[in-house]
């Protein structure tokens, strides 16, 4: 398959890179700054650019089966569009038959109050509270403006193996929280692209 991955420098991104050239796809990542890729390898394209400018987001669809965004930042205490203007510059973008598969979080659309005491009521409203107003915004744009998508929720995130052992929730009834690794992320998106069994969905993945 042809993989385009957006945010693909580090975490999530990263572990989804290594995990598609290891599966043998054809990667294409878009990166701000080609320095601070830290893998190489001949299936590997690199496309130079920014998630917030249309003509690299045009760049890194065109031709793909899959576009995944991994997209992060670590500028919490401003104003963040990141999100949704790079969900907007896809529904631009992205043809009917191409799949989109865009991470968000617990805490996003209707998994908001799934994340235990502390973080719905502490952590959410006065840390996260920024980043997860763009990333409900980034959710309304993909369901109302993208064909065929998939929305991975991931709980809270760990760095620990990839293991393939993890739940897709998407009845959250009873659900406070849960624990993830990048890795096993990764490898959920993978097995999504390869073979989707959630699209328009919202699947939580927690172990």
């Amino acid at each position: 398959m042809k993989i385009a991955i957006i945010g693909a420098t580090r975490g999530i991104g990263l572990e989804l890179v290594k995990a598609a050239l290891a599966d043998g796809h054809e990667v294409t990542a878009l990166v701000r700054n080609p320095a601070h890729m830290p893998v190489s390898d001949k299936h590997l394209r690199i496309v130079e650019g920014d998630a917030l400018d249309p003509n690299a987001i045009v760049k890194v669809v065109e031709g793909q089966d899959v576009v995944c965004v991994c997209l992060g930042t670590t500028k919490i205490t401003q104003t963040i569009t990141l999100f949704s203007r790079c969900a907007e510059n896809l529904s631009k973008t992205l043809k009917p038959e191409q799949l989109l598969i865009a991470v968000t979080g617990i805490g996003a659309g209707d998994s908001k109050g799934h994340g235990g005491f502390l973080y719905d009521y502490m952590f959410m409203p006065i840390v996260l509270r920024r980043m997860y107003a763009d990333k409900d915004r980034q959710e309304s744009i993909i369901n109302s403006k993208i064909s065929r998508w998939i929305i991975v929720r991931p709980g809270f995130l760990n760095n620990g193996l990839r293991t393939g052992h993890y739940r897709a929730l998407t009845d959250l009834r009873g659900i406070h929280g849960g624990r993830i690794s990048r890795a096993d992320v990764a490898d959920f998106m993978l097995s999504q692209a390869k073979s989707p069994q959630f699209i328009g969905q919202t699947p939580l993945l927690i172990y």
